[in-house]
């Protein structure tokens, strides 16, 4: 396979290219974009490419690139777009409509810092705003990750046991704007990997309506449904794992990824790249003979909480490092992971990095030496030199 040097933002918008040259016997590719700051060149990129049976749509907004992949994708065609933070929120209500009909939509997000005051770096308060819609949500922590997940995504969100949309997030400039070498697979080795869209609830050639006005029992039927296919998304996800090895002789990463905990007594938690950032980290103190691990948080929605929990216990602290607030309660992760560890775990939460602060090595030495001195959890941390 030939190795590219390419930022995430191209790798994601290639390995769209490719999804969608897969799709050439089935109804197509289409795809609505709108340009935003960290995201504009993943757009620019697929704009430039050939792809038969194809349409990238220039709209006026958000709003619209959105609408562009529901009309397309509920016509059976494989859809892709990408955004960041206000254009997020902007197309917020298309989002609902895409999930709520099923619709395996997928997105890159280049999570930024919602504004005002206006901050065009990461962090990811945009992305799990929207946690509770029916996205899956899935964070990266390099490019090689982000072509795979791109990839993969469609061939989750297209699994006829799960048919909806997909979040492919990933640091805003810190990966977005970062060269790196990625391996490409060949377009056979992905036309193998994705099979043709089929959308069973499609519209097909028939025009009809869909998002009719239902009864309270209808709404509460479909949300069940949505909520238990969601529940099967990381039985699928270690399928999908499976297929990638046997198309391009590699693994895409786990939902979780676990790094040096079996015998930790101290846990970091976070997600995107701070992950990486934790595993040079443990690495250092491993050397110099302190028990500690690190976890990155791949797939945040459907949480894989009895995987988490499996690796909490025996840990005696646990440090969530959030990249995010969810203002007058804490971090986001915090709050989703704090009640999976034992009732004798110490499980601290460290807010850092939001607007796009960096989080160095340094940093997470100094939350693993603060930690160690806890006797009890407290209050949210606010490192407040690092946001």
């Amino acid at each position: 396979m030939p190795v590219e040097l390419i930022s995430a933002n191209h790798a994601a918008a290639l390995s769209a290219t490719l999804a969608a040259r897969a799709n050439r016997t089935g109804r197509g590719f289409c795809g609505g974009v709108y340009p935003i700051t960290p995201a504009t060149d993943c757009m620019e990129y697929l704009c430039n490419q050939s792809i038969a049976k194809s349409s990238v749509v220039r709209v006026e907004s958000e709003h619209s690139a959105m609408g562009v992949c529901i009309g397309a994708s509920a016509s059976g065609a494989r859809t892709f777009t990408t955004t960041s933070s206000n254009g997020l929120a902007y197309m917020a209500e298309n989002c609902v409509t895409a999930a709520c009909l099923r619709l395996p939509i997928i997105m890159m997000v280049a999570n930024r810092t919602m504004g005002p005051p206006w901050n065009i770096w990461a962090d990811h308060g945009d992305s799990l705003m929207l946690r509770d819609l029916g996205w899956i949500q899935i964070y990266c922590a390099d490019n090689q990750e982000v072509f795979d997940t791109v990839l993969m995504a469609f061939r989750l969100g297209e699994d006829a046991g799960v048919m909806m949309p997909v979040m492919v997030c990933m640091d805003g400039f810190t990966l977005s704007h970062t060269i790196a070498q990625i391996t490409v697979p060949e377009q056979e080795d992905v036309d193998s990997f994705l099979p043709p869209t089929a959308i069973p609830h499609g519209m097909g050639r028939t025009p009809h309506a869909l998002g009719q006005m239902e009864v309270a029992r209808q709404v509460a039927g479909h949300r069940f449904q949505h909520h238990l296919a969601m529940a099967d998304v990381l039985r699928v996800y270690g399928e999908i794992q499976d297929s990638f090895v046997d198309s391009f002789a590699r693994r895409p990463a786990d939902a979780v990824v676990a790094y040096r905990v079996e015998d930790a007594e101290l846990v970091v938690v976070s997600m995107g790249t701070i992950g990486a950032t934790a595993e040079l980290v443990v690495d250092e103190l491993r050397r110099a003979g302190e028990r500690v691990g690190c976890l990155r948080i791949r797939v945040f929605r459907p949480l894989p909480a009895l995987e988490i929990a499996g690796f909490f216990a025996g840990v005696r602290r646990v440090a969530v490092i959030d990249r995010d607030i969810s203002l007058g309660f804490g971090g986001v992760l915090w709050g989703e992971l704090r009640g999976l560890a034992p009732g004798d775990v110490i499980v601290q939460n460290y807010i850092a990095g939001i607007g796009g602060g960096d989080v160095r090595p340094q940093h997470i030495k100094r939350i693993i030496a603060e930690l160690r001195e806890k006797d009890t959890a407290g209050e949210p941390i606010i490192m407040e030199d690092l946001l």
